[in-house]
């Protein structure tokens, strides 16, 4: 319950800072929208590829282009998403536009940082072909790396460095201020999890209803409830994430942080393993 409740704060204290800038779900609405984008068109090569039975080697290498397409989408919102939520931390108060503009200052590290996500995405994605012992291996590698990126985006952002140079001080300042089991991250993650679970009840019951009365309308109406409610989810929970690193960067490199956040929430995001 103590965990819930820590969640449940940090959720809310993200929220705070999303409800001074409500603009700053503007950012994970436009990585949506390319990200399907990039599916529909990687989606017909991939078809064609697997029609003709094209090799290993090619479907690697049109993996790794999606990868890499996809990553710099992905990273350059976030980017632009911890920029203003940054700017609004330390007092501001941050447009669309100064997220975007400093997002595409940092284009080149954003580009390189994705290169090097989607060498290790693939790695990954070839290890979970490979067997239970590859998939074993494939998940200790992916925390790893999760856990050792977690704020690499806010150090692009902030001290302008190249990607490998981010990588290294994003596991520096986790090994060095907080340890290596990550609870802040996972505890709004189990928030939201249930909030999704929420969701599913919701929209399960009213389709279940419907089939019982059988009323197509109300299954319609139903799935189209459902489907609503796990995009504005997805959306907010990519939104606060993201604000939340940026407060943790905040914390941890400049010993500092919004007024929205108690210093207790940040300074216990990251338990030492005992």
């Amino acid at each position: 319950m103590s965990t819930l409740s820590r969640s449940w704060n940090l959720v809310r204290a993200s929220w705070n800072v999303l409800r001074a800038d409500k603009e700053l779900v503007i950012f994970p609405i436009i990585s949506a929208f390319a990200a399907i984008a990039i599916m529909i068109v990687f989606a017909v090569p991939g078809f064609i590829l697997f029609s003709v039975g094209g090799g290993e080697i090619l479907g690697y290498v049109l993996l790794f282009l999606f990868y890499l397409t996809q990553y710099t989408v992905l990273i350059f919102a976030n980017s632009a998403l911890v920029g203003a939520a940054l700017i609004r931390l330390r007092g501001g108060d941050p447009t669309v536009g100064d997220g975007l503009q400093i997002a595409f200052s940092r284009m080149g590290s954003i580009f390189g940082y994705a290169l090097i996500s989607s060498t290790v995405g693939l790695i990954l994605q070839a290890l979970s072909e490979r067997g239970v012992i590859a998939n074993i291996v494939r998940s200790i590698i992916g925390t790893a790396w999760n856990v050792a990126t977690y704020l690499a985006v806010p150090v692009l952002v902030v001290e302008n460095v190249g990607p490998i140079e981010a990588i290294k001080k994003s596991a520096g300042l986790l090994k060095r201020t907080w340890g290596e089991q990550v609870v802040g991250g996972t505890g709004m993650g189990l928030v939201f999890f249930l909030l999704f679970l929420l969701a599913t009840v919701i929209a399960g019951a009213g389709i279940f209803l419907g089939l019982a009365l059988e009323l197509n309308l109300l299954i319609i109406m139903f799935i189209i409830i459902g489907v609503i409610e796990y995009l504005v989810l997805a959306l907010f929970s990519s939104t606060l994430s993201g604000i939340y690193s940026a407060a943790v960067y905040r914390y941890a490199a400049e010993g500092e942080m919004g007024q929205q956040f108690a210093p207790e929430l940040i300074q216990n995001a990251f338990r030492t393993k005992y």
